[in-house]
């Protein structure tokens, strides 16, 4: 594939122009609102940014070889990285972070596996390196990657190059990353307008996340999900799931809220590819992906893939679970930076997230051992990991220059509840 050659998954519907946006009325905002009012937004790569592309693929050595994958990665101004791959890059079952969890492998160990994972990919680290020297923070990087390995580039570890003043660090606390599907995007869009929320009742609490701006609350999955294709509504800035989620090796056992993969693929969602609307699915392993062809057709099966498909201009997920009490504050202080400035791109308000939790982590010490002294399990210092390795679990999938704005709640007005469940 070659460099120039780029295509959004979206198809025709993708070539249009970003819709213009009107200011709201005055009296529609909130008085000290988050991410309201309307900007132009330039959709073209802006004259300060950078963007880069990595492209990874499966790579074939034939019959009963290992499962192992290859990269090839371009940015204006360096060097082309050639298709490299070798022995550091067979499929790393134990690095994914769907094991990030209290009760899964120990956080310092799956950092430390990881860290060990990054340096096996030192000529690729290097590059970012080189790209990161010749291009500093305008730099944003976009991630293709094809082969469902579960691979963890938000968290591969860069080194320091002192003598040249560049930190080491997570990439995705260093750099602007994104992530995309079947090609590389060539189009940043600026949704703006409501929320949509479905909230699970183990999880109803995630609408205190929206309550200064307008929003659309359902309790029942069947009726928001004929939301998704109600275009008779008021544009739609976020959709919004805050559920349980599912993966197996089995595809009736992906499962978001309840719906199976068939049941979501069978959905068209138009309200998605009318106002290019932002997704975060707020549910356990929402952005992993099944290596599927029972059907007769072999290719990435996932939820991400499908509301992409069908026209979300960007996509926020989990590569993991979601279910703990140190999970939970992760995606609340997420949506809150992404909200906060509707004038940043989601990929820049992600990265500066990262930064803080990463800086939080540094000041804690780092990386701990598993036990003190007294030969006791170090809980405080492993949550300390955890929460890096959450801040790195969500992925974002979209332009790196696309942005979001929400409109603001008449004040005094209570939410709509639509929908019904319980």
């Amino acid at each position: 594939m070659a460099e120039g050659r780029v295509r959004p998954i979206r198809g025709p519907a993708a070539q249009a122009p970003p819709a213009r946006r009107t200011p709201a009325p005055e009296g529609a905002r909130t008085a000290q609102p988050r991410g309201l009012g309307a900007a132009p937004v330039d959709a073209a790569r802006a004259p300060d940014t950078t963007y880069a592309r990595i492209r990874v693929a499966r790579h074939h050595t034939g019959a009963g070889a290992a499962e192992a994958f290859g990269v090839e990665a371009w940015c204006d101004g360096v060097d082309h990285f050639p298709y490299t791959t070798g022995s550091g890059q067979l499929r790393p079952r134990d690095i994914g972070l769907g094991h990030a969890r209290r009760s899964g492998t120990p956080p310092s160990e799956l950092f430390r596996s990881i860290r060990r994972w990054s340096k096996y990919q030192h000529r690729l680290t290097s590059w970012i390196n080189r790209c990161r020297l010749a291009h500093g923070d305008g730099l944003q990087i976009v991630v293709l990657d094809q082969t469902g390995f579960d691979l963890p580039w938000e968290a591969l570890d860069l080194p320091a190059v002192p003598e040249a003043g560049l930190r080491g660090g997570p990439l995705g606390a260093l750099v602007d990353v994104a992530r995309w599907l079947d090609d590389f995007p060539d189009r940043a869009v600026a949704p703006n307008g409501a929320v949509l929320g479905f909230f699970h009742p183990d999880m109803s609490r995630d609408q205190e996340f929206f309550e200064q701006y307008e929003h659309r609350t359902h309790f029942g999955i069947e009726s928001f999900l004929n939301n998704l294709d109600d275009v008779t509504e008021q544009r739609t800035g976020l959709v919004y799931m805050g559920c349980h989620g599912t993966f197996d090796h089995e595809l009736s056992k992906l499962t978001l809220a309840g719906g199976t993969w068939a049941d979501y693929d069978d959905l068209d969602m138009r309200l998605l590819s009318r106002d290019d609307t932002l997704v975060c699915l707020n549910a356990c392993h929402s952005g992993r992906f099944l290596d599927y062809g029972g059907d007769g057709r072999q290719y990435l099966r996932g939820f991400t893939q499908i509301f992409l498909r069908n026209g979300a201009g960007g996509c926020i997920v989990s590569a993991g679970e979601v279910g703990d009490s140190e999970a939970r504050v992760m995606i609340r202080r997420i949506v809150d930076t992404v909200t906060e400035d509707p004038d940043r791109p989601v990929a820049g308000a992600l990265r500066a997230f990262r930064a803080g939790v990463h800086d939080t982590f540094l000041i804690g010490g780092g990386v701990p051992m598993m036990v003190r002294d007294d030969g006791t399990f170090d809980t405080r210092r492993q949550r300390n990991v955890l929460r890096l390795l959450y801040s790195l679990m969500f992925q974002y999938y979209g332009h790196p220059l696309s942005t979001l704005r929400l409109t603001g709640r008449h004040q005094g007005t209570p939410a709509p509840r639509e929908g019904g469940g319980l």
